[in-house]
């Protein structure tokens, strides 16, 4: 979306376009969203051949590698080291993010907060960083796309087991250890810099909690819940970063909220998967915008972006688990999704029910609801249960679910885990007779004991939700709206 976008703003500024990619999947290779097209991998030395073979052509103005996610990234500096311009954000800029013992002197010096942290290159000093920071600690290796190989790891057991099973730590390739904010709200914020001024384009809210990928997890922008300080503080921290890293084009902030505190969780200087979904929230170009900035123009020359809006839209990620029988559903640090929809409405309830229509799904109106949730969770979901009660739902639940929601006084059936043996939840899925579900789990034998209730659910098209702030979502979208009642608008209609 952003290359496109690119290549569209800069052939309007008089560049001629050339776009290198080897992912015949994408309109940025399509024959003509540029003037010249490479079908090749984006390798140092594959791109540098290309670049030279332009040079010899005619004048080089630039290249643009903040486009395209980590992989472009990654050649700065061998193209840096080549003689050849880089368009945008200085490659020392990109390494100063990247590195985290020089972003860590960048982060005291600014006096922001970030959730306390170490690097390991033994087992033996993974197990003292997470001695010092206290488990739950979020385990990965250092450079890492999509979350892969990402887990939270609950105690010394689990992270032996994930240090001979996950990765390979050695001197090459040490391993990150951060301190893991339960249930800490997690939100981005994308913003523009010319090198002078800095331009918000977008700050939003995840509804899942953090320790989700950011790309598996659904958003609002605006925030539906955040106070106006802590947004404001937020843009204040993202105006300084952008500004301290140097930043031309764009950049993505990452930040979790946790008791009214704003910890920094990590900062990207290219442009982030959020980028199409804030362009279209808002109806303004920012690709596009970014691009010419990259190529020398200000900030200053363009409109401002719209901040104060008179609706709410929702991103939701798409899974792809259906096409995977047996695959879990749960949602982790890995991310899992592979596409997105967007509701848009004037209320969060309207918008979050588009959402979930668009991803696939149908909220009931009514029949039974299964509740199987973590400890820490059970607050956090009795408001979700009271509310569907209330809307006539029949509320079954396992054993300890079932006891906590009984001693507040609602009306609840037990029903057998697993196993426990049957008739069981899984029996009841099957037989059709739940129509929602959702299931909480934490630590590695709740996570396999309950994943039959997860994969049966897919099955039998149940719709499921696996974390309590979703199932909070979703149950305030099922009590205020009717789907039938939603009304269906151009965004030209909400833009206006």
């Amino acid at each position: 979306y952003c290359c496109v976008h690119a290549c569209f703003a800069l052939a309007e500024a008089g560049f001629e376009t050339i776009m290198v990619n080897c992912n015949p999947e994408t309109v940025s290779t399509d024959y003509d969203t540029s003037d010249r097209l490479y079908f090749e991998p984006l390798t140092a030395e594959d791109v540098l051949e290309i670049l030279r073979l332009e040079q010899s052509k005619g004048e080089l103005a630039g290249v643009i590698v903040q486009f395209g996610g980590q992989t472009p990234l990654k050649l700065a500096q061998a193209l840096e080291d080549a003689g050849i311009p880089i368009f945008g954000t200085s490659p020392d800029a990109i390494d100063l993010a990247e590195d985290r013992e020089r972003f860590a002197k960048l982060v005291n010096k600014l006096k922001l907060k970030q959730p306390e942290n170490g690097i390991a290159y033994s087992r033996d000093e993974a197990a003292a960083v997470a001695a010092r920071i206290g488990y739950p600690v979020l385990l990965r290796p250092s450079y890492v796309l999509g979350g892969r190989a990402m887990e939270i790891v609950d105690s010394e057991a689990q992270l032996d087991d994930y240090i001979k099973t996950a990765v390979n730590v050695s001197g090459d390739s040490p391993v990150l250890v951060d301190q893991y904010l339960r249930d800490a709200i997690e939100c981005d914020v994308d913003a523009l810099c010319d090198g002078d001024e800095v331009r918000i384009a977008g700050v939003m809210q995840h509804i899942e909690e953090a320790g989700v990928h950011s790309g598996d997890s659904a958003c609002t922008l605006p925030p539906y819940s955040l106070p106006t300080e802590i947004v404001e503080e937020m843009e204040r921290q993202a105006e300084a970063l952008a500004k301290s890293l140097g930043v031309v084009g764009l950049m993505n902030v990452q930040f979790a909220i946790k008791d009214g505190e704003v910890y920094l969780i990590e900062v990207n200087p290219r442009a982030s998967r959020t980028v199409p979904f804030v362009a279209k929230a808002i109806g303004q170009p920012v690709a596009k915008i970014a691009a010419r900035v990259m190529a020398g123009e200000k900030l200053a020359d363009f409109p401002p972006f719209k901040r104060d809006l008179p609706y709410i839209a929702v991103k939701e990620a798409v899974f792809p688990f259906n096409r995977f029988p047996g695959s879990d559903p749960v949602l982790t640090p890995e991310m899992k999704s592979t596409g997105e929809v967007m509701g848009i409405d004037t209320s969060f309830e309207e918008a979050f029910l588009k959402s979930q229509l668009a991803s696939g799904m149908n909220l009931p109106r009514a029949g039974t609801l299964f509740v199987s949730v973590k400890g820490s969770d059970k607050p956090n979901i009795l408001p979700a249960v009271k509310a569907l009660v209330e809307q006539g739902f029949n509320v079954i639940a396992t054993g300890g679910t079932q006891a906590y929601l009984s001693e507040q006084g609602l009306p609840v059936e037990r029903v057998n885990k697993v196993a426990e043996g049957q008739p069981h939840i899984v029996d009841r899925i099957i037989d059709g007779n739940v129509d929602l579900i959702f299931n909480t789990t934490e630590g590695w034998q709740s996570l396999l004991d309950s994943k039959s209730i997860r994969a049966s659910a897919l099955e039998e098209k149940v719709p499921y939700y696996t974390t309590a702030a979703a199932s909070l979502a979703a149950s305030k979208a099922i009590k205020a709206v009717n789907a039938s009642d939603l009304e269906v608008r151009s965004l030209q209609d909400y833009y206006s």
